[in-house]
Order: C-alpha cells, then structure tokens, then sequence
C-alpha cells in the first residue's frame, strides 16, 4: 500500500518536472524579452508547488512503511533511491527554494543582457545574492546529510563523488595538462608547417548547417520523433526523455562548433531517450548525474566526432550539406585544431580540463567563504595566467561572465564535465576490449555495437547505483585519469 502510494506520488512530481523543464527550456529559446519576470513568478511557484509535495511529511512515513512491505529487487532498489533523493530534498524548506529560485532566474536574465555589454559591476550584487544563497544552501544541506558543504552541493549533481577524491586526480591531471599543451601545439605547428591548414570557405549558411545536425544526430541514433533542434544564446539539452529539446548555436563563417555542439547535446539526448521507461516516474529512472551526463555527451563529441574513423564516414555526409570537397588531410586539422583560449565552451579537448578545473577550484573558495564575488575577477585572470598563459584583466564577458552557471546557482556542477572526459575514455577502452572492431564500425556510419554498449552498461543502469560505482561496473575499475591522458597522448601528441 505504501509503495503504491509512492508510486501515485511519482507520476504527479513527474507532471510538475515535466512542466518545469518545458518551461525552462521555451525561456531559453522562444520567450519574449518582456515575459522574463512572470516567467520566473510562474517557475518560481512550480518549483515550490513540486517541493512541498516531494518533501511532504506523510512521504517518510510511506517510505519507512513500504520497507517493510514484500518487494522484489527492482522496487527495494527503487525505494532505496526515492529515501536519499527525499533526504536531500528535505534539507531546504520550500519557502527557501522559492526564494533561491527567483533569485536564480533573475540573475541568469539579468546576466544574459549584463554579459553582452561586459558589465560587471551591474552584474555583481546579483551573483553576491545568488552565492550568499548558495551559502545558505550548503551549510543546510551538509548539516542533514553529514557532509563537506562543497561536497553536499556535489552531491545534488553527482550521487558519491567526494572532493577528497576528486582532488588528487585533478591536480595530477592539471600537472599532466600544464605541460602537455605546450607540446600539442608544438606538435601541430611542426604538422602544419608541413601541410599549411586549408581555410574553410567561410560561407555555411545556418538552414545548410542545422540539415547538416539532424542528419548526424539521427544517424547516431538521436529519435526525431521524441526531441527537437533549436537555437540558444548557450548550447544546452533540455526538456524531459520524451520530449528532449537539444539546442545549438551557428556561426556562418565557420561550421565545425554548430555541429560539435550538436553532437555534444545529443550525446545528452541519448542518454535521456534510453532512460528505462517504467521507471520513469521515480528517482531510479532519473539519469544518475551530471558526470555520467557529461561522459555520454563528451563520448559522442570526443571519442566519437573527433575520430578520424568517424570522419571517414562523416567527411561525405558533411560535404552532402554543406557543398565543399574536402579530404581527410584537410578537415582532421581543423577537428583536432588546439588553441589557448577565453571560453570554456569553443575549447578543445586538450585545453578544456585547465577550463573546468579553474572554475572547481573558484567556486570551492566561493562556498567556503575564502573568495568573495567581488575578488572573482582578479583571481579568474590570475588563474588563466597560470594556467593558460591568457590574461582576461577587464575582459569579464570572456571571464567570469562567460558561463551560465553561477548566475543559475549551479554550484558543484562544473566538475562533472572533466569527470565525464575521463569516464568518457575509459568507457570508450572498455568499449574496445569487448568490440574490437568498433573502429571499423565507425568509419561505416555504424553505432549499433556502441549505442548497445552504452544502452547495457550505463543508460538501462540509470539511478541504480552511485556514480563511483555505476562506472566501476561499467569498466571494471574504479575512475583513472590515465585512460584520457593516454587518449590525449594518441591523438595530439608525439608519436
């Protein structure tokens, strides 16, 4: 009886989520200018509504009493996963939640005008009120749930993963990437001081290049038919597994980061699409976290778009789209083309990781009070310095303006982008060691063997396990940067 009771509360949260994510998503890109306070009025209200009604007293009592109930493995498992996601949610008070809401929404509004004009002064007793918030949010949740208050935010994100974890592997990964970047660049000067680049014509129109996504994303198994392709100020996947609402945005003087971006979201989309569906009501049918998210998106991006064998496929379908006859010799410079640069979101797979590190250590330093919003400048330029060589002194726009996360309160997200280009790698050798041929598949256009891999290993899996172990089943070892400094190695370094 509990259990059902349970269950009937699961499809009404998932009606509210499913609003929410909808809504969240037409803000992003189809909402006038003008809607953006009741917007989030109407946001605000939903995220309230939907935590009063998952945090409700009785919900203990049911959980406590379906324990005791005769359930197989699936709903054991189940009711294990709805108990920790209640304790997490049970940390904030509703009225909290609709204050940190609004307060979210308006400085991701205020930060998309804000941005454009690099005005940070406007921007910061914005941010101060979202990370005095965030603060708030931390030191609750980590009083309820015994944790480190980054950890605690982590935890929202990224069910397992601890700082004391992840710590030693991003300093050796940081001390690995300091000095390999400058020999991929030294490597690809010498390459190209061989074979100069061939310029792309600059001329790609923007219908010419979203023919050209949907055709990549149907091809490696995106359903056109539960998810669509839109244009937004930051590529995002959205919307809820029947509805996946994937976004990008086009430069006509170039095509490459239009499609990399698309092929980035739809890695997201995938994952969605092929959450188990009769769970999809409860938290274990929920993705399991951002890390694994971004270990699906960065393995279509990196270990699949950047392949020279997927190329030999793709080079045909590209030129199809977009009109220009080109050879591999001639495109795989531009597809592994490394550069020291401003923005996270245009880096390449070798420069990416300094990105996100930079923003883990910050935002640690945020939380903890260590760092104040007003100081942020000064250290996000000193940073670049160190670890980029790059200054972004009065540049705030391509600095710590640049991202839409901690306008939207997202703290503890960015991790889970270099955690998932690790678990990337190491999934894609464990890929290899069961399929040895997938190469081959590649260069052929075809992604059975790997979306099947994929479906077994880690999206049929979805909320199963936490995501240290859900990767440790997946690949038989616990995470290990070695795999994708071993990639990056292959691909960009000395051979």
């Amino acid at each position: 009886m509990s259990f059902a009771r349970l269950n009937e509360l699961g499809h009404k949260l998932e009606a509210l989520e499913h609003a929410l994510s909808i809504l969240g998503a037409d803000e992003a890109t189809h909402m006038a200018v003008g809607g953006g306070e009741k917007r989030a009025e109407a946001m605000a209200s939903l995220a309230g509504m939907l935590h009063r009604q998952a945090t409700a007293p009785e919900i203990a009592d049911w959980i406590e009493a379906a324990g005791a109930e005769d359930l197989n493995d699936d709903q054991q498992t189940a009711l294990r996963e709805f108990r920790r996601q209640y304790a997490n949610l049970t940390c904030l008070p509703a009225e909290f939640v609709e204050k940190q809401t609004t307060a979210r929404m308006r400085s991701e509004q205020l930060w998309r005008d804000l941005r454009a004009k690099n005005d940070w002064a406007s921007f910061q007793p914005s941010l101060e009120n979202v990370v005095s918030l965030v603060r708030e949010e931390a030191a609750m949740r980590a009083d309820r749930l015994g944790l480190h208050p980054y950890d605690a935010l982590m935890e929202q994100y990224d069910p397992g993963n601890r700082v004391a974890d992840i710590d030693p592997v991003f300093v050796e990964l940081k001390g690995f990437l300091k000095k390999f970047v400058p020999e991929a660049l030294a490597v690809q000067d010498e390459r190209l001081a061989k074979r100069p680049l061939k310029p792309l014509s600059g001329n790609y129109a923007i219908e010419k290049q979203r023919e050209l996504g949907l055709a990549m994303m149907a091809a490696v198994g995106f359903d056109l038919t539960h998810g669509s392709l839109s244009v937004s100020h930051h590529p995002f996947c959205g919307g809820v597994p029947t509805d996946v609402r994937i976004t990008t945005r086009y430069k006509t003087g170039e095509f490459l980061s239009a499609l990399m971006g698309v092929l980035h979201e739809t890695g997201h989309a995938l994952y969605e699409q092929n959450l188990p569906a009769e769970w999809a009501h409860w938290p274990l049918g929920k993705a399991r976290g951002m890390s694994v998210h971004e270990s699906q998106s960065l393995f279509v991006e990196k270990q699949l778009g950047r392949n020279p064998t997927f190329w030999t496929w793709a080079l045909p379908v590209v030129e199809k789209h977009l009109g220009e006859d080109w050879s591999m010799e001639d495109i795989l410079p531009h597809v592994h083309h490394v550069e020291r640069g401003l923005i996270r979101v245009d880096a390449d797979e070798v420069t990416y990781p300094l990105h996100v590190i930079l923003r883990y250590e910050l935002e640690q330093e945020l939380v903890s009070g260590q760092l104040e919003v007003a100081d942020i400048p000064d250290a996000w330029d000193a940073k670049m310095r160190d670890y980029l060589g790059l200054s972004t002194e009065g540049n705030f726009a391509d600095g710590p303006m640049q991202d839409v996360h901690w306008p939207g309160g997202a703290f503890g997200y960015f991790p889970s982008y270099t955690l998932g280009a690790m678990m990337a790698a190491q999934q894609w050798s464990a890929l290899k060691r069961e399929h040895a041929s997938v190469d081959d598949d590649l260069s052929k256009g075809r992604f059975d063997a790997v979306n099947d891999w994929r479906q077994t290993h880690i999206w049929s899996q979805a909320s199963r396990w936490s995501t240290p172990e859900l990767m440790e089943r997946a690949t038989g070892e616990t995470l290990s940067a070695r795999y994708f400094t071993e990639h990056l190695r292959q691909r960009y370094g000395r051979q």
